[in-house]
């Protein structure tokens, strides 16, 4: 029997969206860590999933498809 091809699935931490200028990490989405937050309260940004007390995380997909759709609407 053949298998279908199995996906991982990607995560980002907090750092890696919004970038950490002391880990010379660079943005993905330039905002605030509190706008970052506020966006997510707003429904503009995707919500984070929970993989423990400490770590918070973003499908990478969600993020992506967050990044086209700024880029769509601001190139229409």
């Amino acid at each position: 029997m053949k298998q279908e091809p199995r996906v991982t699935p990607t995560f980002l931490r907090l750092k890696h969206i919004i970038g950490d200028n002391k880990k010379n990490i660079q943005p993905i989405i330039p905002v605030s860590k509190s706008a970052w937050w506020d966006g997510i309260k707003r429904g503009i940004y995707p919500k984070p999933i929970k993989l423990s007390e400490n770590m918070t995380v973003w499908r990478s997909d969600d993020i992506q498809k967050l990044v086209d759709d700024i880029v769509e609407a601001n190139f229409q």
